[in-house]
């Protein structure tokens, strides 16, 4: 019995021993995951913004604009066309030429109208001989009518004749009028004073009625011709202002590569019809100057629509990487997603602004020159550099040093920079 006992109590001790070693295995196993954990996970990140990668949300009074585009074009401009039909002569002029109103620039053939000129007096002197001698016949009959030799009917027969005789020939002098005017219709001459934009007929070739000669366009004064869509179209009005840029030769550049030049203009015309088909509506700019701009050339700028004072922030603080467009706000040191509903874009300070709303007035938001930053994250705003303060004596040398050192430095790191 006593022997029995003793072997249970060796077994309990040994159980008791393999237990305890296990424990003990167990625990040393999970310290050493914790620690591995530990170790593996990264330090906090903090992210240092500088002043000009944050900016307030606060009220500005934004300069509404709206896009336009379209095409410079001649206020005045005529195209010479041919009166009458024949051939071409005297056509010296070429693109480019100087013309003046009233000018002879082309003729056609005047042989044959000559000739209708020449007919057409033929038959009018034709017709003035039989008045005549109608008129003659008249005065006889009314002298025979008196001494009772002929019947009144026959005196009213004469007047009759003399009537029709009296029509013939002013229907021939109306023709000689009409063959002179075909005559001086040969002759052609510029409407307007300019410059010859397209030659469009050669020299010996035959032109019909109407057949185009040449393009004239006085580039003396010159607007825009813009295409805007109705609902555009609804907010532009006579006299508001617009900057174009205009595609050309800027002046004084050394090289003749192409160049834009902003121009500023008003709106003086809008078209009252839609244009059929597109349902566009055409706005015409008159151009502030008109110098070395030439007709055909593209433009595009905007026109000030109104003004309107709004919460608004740079349109590239706004992120749109998001189902909904959303800022990257700066709250109690951390990054802070915020919801934004977009308005109207603006001008202010050379900056495209858009209005929002779903922050507060003064709310600190990320710039959009810095990217994406995970929700959460640790930011720090660094103060702005204040250069030191040089003494009078040594303030020209500093200044040359500086400029020297300000040419040969490298460029600056970028927005975002993380400290463990």
């Amino acid at each position: 019995m006593k022997k029995s006992w003793l072997r249970w109590l060796l077994a309990a001790l040994v159980l008791f021993l393999i237990a305890g070693g296990v424990l003990r295995a167990l625990s040393a196993r999970k310290a050493q995951q914790a620690a591995i954990a530990s170790a593996a996970q990264p330090a906090e990140t903090e992210v240092v913004l500088t002043p000009s990668e944050v900016v307030r949300a606060a009220p500005r009074e934004l300069i509404q604009t709206l896009p336009v585009s379209g095409t410079l074009r001649a206020v005045d401009s005529a195209v010479v066309k041919a009166r009458v039909a024949g051939e071409l002569m005297g056509l010296t002029l070429r693109e480019g030429d100087t013309v003046t109103a009233g000018q002879v620039v082309a003729r056609i053939d005047p042989v044959e109208y000559n000739f209708r000129v020449q007919q057409a007096q033929e038959q009018a002197d034709s017709a003035r001989a039989q008045t005549e001698m109608a008129q003659r016949t008249l005065d006889n009959n009314k002298a025979l009518v008196d001494q009772g030799f002929i019947s009144r009917n026959a005196l009213d027969t004469s007047q009759s004749t003399l009537n029709a005789a009296q029509s013939t020939h002013r229907a021939a002098l109306a023709a000689v009028d009409v063959a002179r005017k075909s005559l001086n219709d040969t002759v052609l001459k510029s409407p307007i004073s300019g410059q010859v934009a397209a030659r469009l007929a050669q020299p010996g070739e035959r032109v019909a009625i109407d057949g185009r000669v040449l393009e004239v366009v006085d580039l003396s004064r010159i607007e825009v011709e813009a295409t805007l869509s109705a609902a555009d179209s609804v907010s532009v009005r006579v006299g508001q202002r617009a900057s174009l840029q205009i595609e050309g030769s800027t002046a004084g550049m050394a090289s003749t590569a192409s160049a834009e030049r902003n121009v500023g203009a008003s709106v003086v015309r809008v078209n009252p019809s839609a244009q059929a088909g597109s349902r566009s509506v055409l706005v015409y700019l008159r151009l502030d100057s008109n110098t070395g701009f030439r007709q055909g050339l593209f433009a595009q700028g905007t026109i000030d629509v109104g003004r309107n004072t709004t919460l608004a922030l740079p349109l590239t603080a706004v992120r749109i990487d998001k189902p909904a467009p959303y800022v990257q706000t700066v709250v109690d040191g951390r990054i802070a997603y915020r919801q934004v509903q977009t308005g109207p874009r603006g001008r202010f300070e050379g900056q495209t602004l858009v209005a929002v709303t779903g922050v507060e007035d003064g709310a600190l938001v990320v710039a959009g020159t810095v990217g994406p930053l995970r929700e959460g994250t640790r930011v720090k705003l660094a103060e702005a550099a204040k250069p030191p303060a040089a003494t009078p004596a040594a303030s020209g040398a500093t200044a040359a040093t500086a400029a020297s050192a300000a040419s040969t430095a490298p460029a600056a790191p970028g927005a975002a920079r993380s400290a463990p």
